[in-house]
């Protein structure tokens, strides 16, 4: 068994998690400070952010230098005590990295500029223009075309995000060897591993458009397993927006010595209308839900490992996006929580995830900080769409709802900062901080942190085989695990509503592990259901 497979992560996002010195900005000494609370939590790993010397035209994943640490966070000192004090707490630093592309500061792009003889003009990818045109019809994920012209040099250079973020060229071998000396730096230095940032793309076939999953991607992971990873125990989670459960195997396969596991994102995109984009929104339909999650739940035996995980960074938060961040902000905080933890791959938790933080509900786009909303907000007002139309998609599924500060107690900006927040805190920091949380026994906090435990303590969780129950069940989602004579059954209500339903051959005797409700018995034959209830039961063996 590898290390990660019954691990707990929890990310990390700097800028908004802790600030140490009043600047408003989160940063690494502010990150140590907390490290005693996740310890308490339980968790094993805390998955970083970029910390990177940046410019910041994407919060740190447009990186100017892969070897510095931003001034706004601290100091590569900084990041080493960071390193040493979460190994004492048995927490492993992983990077996030990201190597798709860099910022167009970062010294290599500075000096591709400057002529096509240059020796790293070859690091990224060019192109001749086409009748006084861009090469073809990219596009940017950030909105508008993928190339932009050099007036300098008279080509174009492809950048699948923003214009500051050219994108690597991968075919370059020489670029390949400085990125795996660059990962290597990091390894020596006791990280835990890495993830890899939109690792799909950098197999792209530009003039093919091709932007994921390229016919040389898996050769240049096994390439850089070789030169990096090979022989060290580090986790390894690759953002894979295209992935399939077969995709991934080839990805997660450990004879196939490439990564860990994939991030794959099937299930956070039934909200939206088919064929196009996160911003189109559509109800959530459970059943198809339940059926994407149950997919990649079976989809890996001995050949791949799962990632499990509700909102990250670049995601609204589950209470509020698919819960009920109102009525039922603590049940269906806790409901969400119990549903992820019990299956089986490893957990990923977002911070302020464990104490039910929300989405934060702006009028305006002076509000907003994040490029990918701004740039959508001004692109459709020009298409027609409303104000009001535009700020609802924002607000909905908007990336800054991820990235308010943490809230830690009731006082000024929540306990994060003295100065004034890079982003405003959510107004509901007084009812809603860590430290309400600590103080309150039934607090989503303690639920997360049961479930650490229990996964800790209970190998069925980590290597049960899973069996979807009630599949077409419209409101709740309901689940078996099964190891070596041991079962457990999962129930989740996804409603307002009180939901009745009735299991067959459900084991008599039985536990009850965890429940938002206080549950101790259950009459199988007419399961009444709160809202958002959520409970699971252990039986020792299988009927």
């Amino acid at each position: 068994m590898k290390w990660w497979q019954n691990a707990v992560v929890y990310q990390v996002y700097p800028r908004s998690f802790q600030d140490s010195n009043g600047d408003g900005i989160g940063d690494i000494p502010g990150i140590t400070s907390r490290l005693d609370y996740l310890e308490e939590l339980g968790i094993d790993a805390i998955w970083l952010s970029p910390v990177y010397a940046s410019p910041n035209d994407d919060n740190g994943y447009d990186i100017s230098d892969y070897q510095a640490i931003h001034p706004e966070f601290g100091t590569m000192e900084d990041m080493d005590e960071l390193i040493a004090e979460g190994e004492k707490r048995g927490i492993r630093i992983v990077m996030d990295l990201v190597v798709n592309h860099t910022s167009d500061e970062h010294n290599w792009f500075v000096e591709a500029r400057k002529s096509k003889d240059n020796a790293y003009r070859d690091y990224y990818i060019w192109r001749d223009p086409v009748d006084g045109q861009a090469p073809n019809d990219l596009t940017s994920a950030f909105n508008g075309s993928a190339w932009t012209f050099d007036e300098d040099s008279g080509q174009y250079y492809l950048h699948l995000f923003s214009r500051k973020q050219p994108d690597l060229n991968w075919e370059n071998e020489r670029m390949r060897q400085d990125v795996y000396k660059m990962m290597n730096f990091w390894l020596d230095k006791g990280v835990g591993g890495f993830r890899l940032d939109v690792i799909d793309l950098i197999g792209k076939l530009p003039d093919e458009k091709l932007t994921a999953n390229g016919p040389k991607l898996h050769d240049y992971l096994k390439e850089m397993h070789e030169h990096t990873l090979k022989g060290r125990d580090v986790m390894t989670v690759g953002e894979t927006w295209s992935a399939t459960p077969d995709s991934a195997k080839l990805y997660s396969d450990p004879a196939r010595n490439e990564l860990s596991m994939v991030f794959q994102f099937e299930h956070m995109m039934l909200d939206e209308q088919p064929g196009k984009t996160k911003w189109d929104l559509k109800e959530l339909d459970l059943v198809e839900w339940k059926q994407a999650l149950s997919k990649w739940q079976v989809a890996f035996k001995e050949d791949g490992w799962n990632s499990l995980f509700w909102n990250n960074h670049d995601t609204p938060r589950v209470v509020s996006r698919w819960g009920n961040d109102d009525t039922y902000r603590i049940e269906s905080a806790k409901c969400f929580a119990i549903l992820l933890h019990l299956m089986k791959g490893t957990p990923y938790i977002y911070q302020g995830e464990e104490i039910g933080m929300t989405n934060r509900i702006i009028t305006s786009i002076d509000e907003v900080d994040d490029i990918e909303s701004r740039n959508m907000y001004h692109e459709r007002l020009e298409q027609g769409y409303s104000k009001e139309e535009i700020l609802h998609a924002i607000n909905v599924k908007g990336r800054d709802n991820a990235r308010t500060p943490v809230q830690w107690d009731s006082s000024e900006h929540a306990g994060f900062t003295t100065g004034k927040p890079w982003l405003a805190v959510q107004p509901n920091y007084t009812s809603i901080n860590v430290e309400q949380a600590l103080s309150d026994k039934e607090s989503v906090f303690h639920t997360y942190k049961q479930l650490i435990q229990l996964r800790k303590d209970h190998p069925a969780i980590v290597w049960g085989d899973y069996i979807l129950l009630l599949p077409d069940n419209p409101n709740v989602f309901a689940y078996e695990r099964q190891y070596q004579g041991e079962k457990w059954v999962v129930l989740a209500s996804i409603s307002d509503e009180k939901q009745k339903v009735s299991l067959d051959d459900m084991p008599t005797e039985y536990e009850v592990m965890v429940t938002n409700y206080n549950r101790s018995a259950v009459d199988w034959n007419s399961v009444d259901l709160n809202p958002y209830e959520a409970f699971a039961v252990r039986a020792g063996e299988i009927n």
